[in-house]
């Protein structure tokens, strides 16, 4: 039997247009098939690499950084492909010219269906609605994934997403710098550069994020309870810490606070230049804590 997401969490308005006449997109299988949710994402994202073209390579690197926010809830069934394809996404890296920067921000809208997801965090719903606002997406809803900031679709999507991946990869990027982090405690410190002095909107956002690489909760309530779920790139802590004509005068020094139950030794830090909107992300780079 399949199984719409509840109606108190997408509305019927977003899930037409979200879905544009796809509804399958938005259902998931009953509990007694979730075990072949991931089998589901990994195929159907090897199946869109053998259809995806080549895509031209920098001339710098021959990858250029994009990032991919997948905005998610260990609370909502739907979710656990969206979370599968992430994580492939993250590992394989599919898109020849493409450094794909993971995010996964887990909303709190799901908090009271059951299951407190750990990871959520109302600062990353309320960005999530930003991104609607601009789309003109009818309200928030799981999972959605988001590629440089210029387009949105259903998260387990996932020919749209290399399809995205690749267009965003053949954007010019500023190139930023991320320096090795140092840890002092639960504080994580670090500073961003650029390669150039750039002219790019002065509204343009410095945002840094420490991100757990991976994660693992044995759910045991909700939509998914029972269920072991797994995460990449679970951001923990998310600011402002400058904007770009910032940049243009010098390195940008940063300090970003893990929570009590992190190991910030383990963890990565990103970083992404951000057109204020939220609009198009200008460039990004990652690091991990530890080398």
């Amino acid at each position: 039997m399949l199984r719409m997401i509840p109606k108190h969490i997408v509305s019927w308005e977003c899930f037409q247009v979200v879905t544009s006449g796809r509804p399958a997109s938005l259902i998931a299988l009953e509990d007694d098939t979730m075990p072949q949710f991931h089998a589901f994402a990994v195929a159907a994202l090897s199946a869109a690499i053998i259809v995806a073209p080549a895509a031209a390579q920098t001339a710098a690197t021959g990858r250029t950084p994009v990032l991919v926010e997948l905005f998610t809830s260990e609370g909502c069934s739907s979710c656990p492909p969206a979370d599968a394809l992430l994580a492939k996404l993250d590992q394989v890296q599919p898109v020849a010219n493409a450094e794909i920067i993971v995010l996964g921000e887990h909303v709190d809208y799901w908090d009271e269906q059951g299951w407190h997801d750990r990871f959520s965090s109302h600062q990353y719903t309320e960005r999530q609605s930003s991104y609607c606002t601009r789309f003109n997406v009818n309200g928030p809803f799981t999972p959605q994934m988001v590629v440089n900031g210029t387009d949105q679709f259903v998260g387990n999507d996932a020919a749209h997403a290399l399809t995205a991946i690749q267009h965003a990869a053949l954007a010019a990027k500023l190139q930023l710098k991320l320096s090795q982090p140092t840890v002092d405690g639960r504080k994580v410190s670090a500073s961003v550069t650029i390669s150039a002095p750039t002219d790019a909107k002065p509204q343009t956002t410095l945002y840094a994020a420490l991100v757990d690489p991976t994660d693992t909760t044995d759910v045991r309530g909700g939509e998914n309870g029972g269920h072991q779920l797994k995460h990449v790139g679970v951001v923990r802590t998310l600011e402002r810490v400058g904007t770009v004509k910032d940049l243009n005068a010098g390195p940008v020094s940063f300090h970003l606070t893990a929570p009590a139950d992190a190991k910030p030794s383990t963890m990565r830090v990103v970083v992404f230049a951000q057109v204020s909107g939220p609009g198009a992300v200008l460039g990004a780079d990652s690091i991990s804590v530890t080398p």
